[in-house]
């Protein structure tokens, strides 16, 4: 079977880790190629677009794809629809394979917004010293608000920065709650600014904003389209697996919330199971 796995997250690389001990599975890694410094994997990768929904329907077809996973960032909004549009287009069974977001308790003060433009305005109109983690790509709607002082944190350099009050600093995840609790008091930071990206990668920084006190400022994950749904790379892998008994003349699949594949019932549609993230 050839598998497709659209990555870039952390779930995408412990995947390709499962696939890359099945003999019986051809599988490749993609990226987007937006961060400069990729991590080597163990199975072959491309980087780059694939031109739309038409170059990525083609891509499927010309290589004959059996599985598609799409284990692209929370926020990927356009690939994850581009992806189900491909795969309703081909007839190529989908799977999203994606984190829970994160959800407040008990000390947490969270403001939850829809966007980076309302993530702005929220911060207030008093200058503020803000800690910034919501990616380079994400940057420009806070120029909206310059009056106050970002700690922008980012992967890779921005391009443009346009904050006049800005200082960055280049980090890569996981972020230790303790280190993140350190760094917030050493840069006097009064409130932090996310994105819901959920995993347990990044979400120190939650946990020390709580011990601090601070407020959050976060951005609720956009909806995604109504895909089959796993949380964990294990649970994809069964789906690939399940996909595949399904071609030689098995049941239909979909995927419980639990992450675990079954088969369809009539009710569960083509592309039955969880929506959203």
């Amino acid at each position: 079977m050839r598998i497709l796995v659209l990555g870039g997250t952390s779930e995408a690389t412990a995947l390709a880790a499962l696939l890359a001990r099945r003999r019986d599975l051809d599988a490749v890694l993609s990226y987007a190629g937006r961060t400069a410094e990729l991590k080597r994997q163990p199975i072959p990768t491309r980087v780059g677009g694939f031109g739309g929904v038409d170059g990525l329907a083609a891509y499927l077809a010309e290589t004959a794809v059996d599985v598609l996973v799409d284990a692209t960032h929370p926020f990927a909004e356009q690939m994850s629809r581009h992806a189900a549009e491909a795969a309703d287009r081909t007839g190529v069974p989908l799977v999203a394979l994606t984190r829970a977001p994160w959800t407040p308790i008990p000390g947490d003060r969270w403001t939850e917004v829809e966007s980076l433009e309302a993530a702005a305005e929220a911060i207030g109109a008093k200058p503020r010293r803000v800690l910034l983690t919501v990616g380079r790509l994400g940057l420009k709607a806070f120029e909206a608000a310059p009056q106050h002082h970002y700690l922008v944190r980012s992967i890779d350099p921005p391009e443009g920065l346009a904050l006049p009050n800005a200082r960055v600093i280049l980090d890569r995840p996981p972020f230790d709650a303790g280190a993140e609790e350190a760094l917030m008091r050493a840069e006097r930071i009064e409130v932090l600014v996310t994105k819901n990206s959920g995993g347990k990668a990044t979400s120190g920084k939650l946990a020390a904003a709580r011990a601090l006190g601070l407020p959050v400022v976060i951005v609720r994950p956009p909806a995604r389209a109504d895909v089959p749904t796993v949380r964990d790379p294990a649970a994809a892998l069964r789906f690939i697996d399940a996909a595949g008994k399904a071609r030689a003349g098995g049941p239909a699949l979909a995927a419980d919330e639990g992450g675990a594949a079954h088969p369809a019932s009539p009710d569960d549609g083509e592309k039955g199971a969880e929506r959203g993230v």
